[in-house]
This record gives C-alpha cells, sequence and structure tokens, in this order.
C-alpha cells in the first residue's frame, strides 16, 4: 500500500482527510555504477562546497537569503513514469533538504517532491556516450532546468572548453557569456590547485568575475588578511616611535 500522508480535518469534520503519496518503492535510487573518474569527482565537490561554504546566494525582495541545495551526482526525476538523469551537479533554489534522507522519497531529486526542477544543471564531459549535447540537452530543457553547462575539458564534443545555455521557451539557446544572471553566479575556468593537483578547473564566480572560495580558501584569505593587518600595525608603531611618540598613548 502507499504511504499516505494526513491532513488534520477541520473541528466541525469528523474524519480526517488522506491524501495517497506517489509509490516511489519501483523507482532506482541508486546504483553501483561509480563516478567516472577521480577529476571528475574532485571536479564536482569543486562546484558544490563553496556553494555551501561561501556563496553568498539570492535574496528575496525584502533581502532575505534564498534557501538552496547543490547536489553532485544524484539522481533526477521530472516525472515517476520517466527515465532517471543523474547530472554531475545541480543547484536548485528555494528548496531544503528532506529531515529525513533516509527514506526512499528523499534519496534522489523528485520534482514532484521538491516542487520545483532544478534552477541549473552542470555536466562534465569524459567521454562520447554521455550524449550532453544530444538527449540530454533535449531533456534538461524539457523538464524546465533553467540554465545548462556543458564542461568539455578534453574536447571529445568540440574544440571549447565551456558552454553555457540558457533556456528560452522550449529550448536552450546558448549565451555568449558564462553568465547565469537569475542566481547571481556565473561560472569560468580557473587555473590553480585544489586538493593537490594543479590543472585548470571549473569554478563559480559572481557577476563580477571573482571566484566562490572553498571554505579553505576563504580560511586562508582570512589569514592573509590577518596577517597583513598585523604587519601594517607594527609598522605604524615603528613610524610613530621615529617622531617619539608612543604607540600605546596614540
Amino acid at each position: 500500500m502507499p504511504e499516505t500522508i494526513t491532513l488534520q480535518a477541520p473541528a466541525d469534520v469528523e474524519d480526517d482527510l488522506t491524501i495517497p503519496r506517489p509509490d516511489v518503492s519501483y523507482l532506482v535510487t541508486e546504483t553501483e555504477e561509480p563516478v567516472d573518474n577521480i577529476i571528475s569527482e574532485k571536479q564536482m565537490r569543486l562546484l558544490t562546497r563553496p556553494l555551501y561554504s561561501s556563496w553568498q546566494g539570492v535574496t528575496d525582495e525584502q533581502g532575505n537569503p534564498r534557501s538552496f541545495v547543490a547536489f553532485a551526482n544524484v539522481g533526477l526525476y521530472f516525472g515517476r513514469h520517466e527515465d532517471y538523469l543523474v547530472p554531475d551537479v545541480m543547484l536548485s533554489l528555494d528548496v531544503h533538504v528532506p529531515e529525513d534522507i533516509s527514506i526512499r522519497e528523499s534519496r534522489v531529486y523528485f520534482v514532484w517532491e521538491y516542487g520545483k526542477a532544478p534552477d541549473a544543471v552542470i555536466e562534465i564531459v569524459s567521454n562520447r556516450k554521455g550524449n550532453e549535447d544530444g538527449s540530454k540537452m533535449y531533456d534538461y530543457a524539457k523538464g524546465g532546468i533553467s540554465y545548462y553547462v556543458i564542461y568539455d575539458p578534453e574536447a571529445w564534443l568540440s574544440n571549447e572548453p565551456l558552454r553555457v545555455y540558457e533556456l528560452q521557451g522550449r529550448r536552450y539557446v546558448r549565451r555568449q557569456d558564462f553568465q547565469l544572471p537569475d542566481l547571481k553566479l556565473a561560472m569560468t575556468l580557473w587555473q590553480g590547485e585544489f586538493e593537490t593537483w594543479a590543472r585548470t578547473w571549473l569554478r563559480w564566480c559572481d557577476p563580477a568575475g571573482n571566484i566562490i572560495p572553498t571554505g579553505t580558501e576563504r580560511a586562508e584569505m582570512e589569514k592573509e588578511r590577518a596577517v597583513m593587518a598585523e604587519e601594517k600595525a607594527a609598522r605604524f608603531a615603528a613610524k610613530l616611535r621615529e617622531l617619539g611618540l608612543d604607540p600605546e598613548q596614540v
């Protein structure tokens, strides 16, 4: 029997109202297939971790931060009778991670459970089997994903490593930049080191091009700022002493 949700009826109604919850027991929520490779796994984490640790997010009309979720390699269902997709990374505004992620209804992104489709999906191309610029693009557009990003670092599909598409009507139109304006975000290719690996990485940035840092990067920047502030204070104190002044008395 499918699980039901019980709604408390008004005081003048004798019986409770029950709404059958959709049966998802037959849907795939996880498989034993591994992630593509170590580089892809690191790249996915580099795209999700900074959003939780450092992204200021998007605010509503009152200036309050809007909630969001960011997942990597998690199943996505648009409908109970449709095949699932597994975006490398997806970002969705105005939703929350369910309190109990152990139950089947919370293990993947069921659009009918979250109440909306994700706002952005990123696919990292590692071979020609994923059909990222073919059927996947069609499926994401049909599902209402506002932004679709294809990162193709090894030029499997084209000689352009990064492409950003925006949904207009029922189809994707390629943007001439890497901006995702409704999310107050953009994409950029960044040469640097992540977890001791130095290479070109796909990163989130703000519309002005400033990288959204990981928690570790942010901590390092704050440490550098503190050291610089101490050095500046020390130089100022030394200058005061040269002038015959006591820094403690100024």
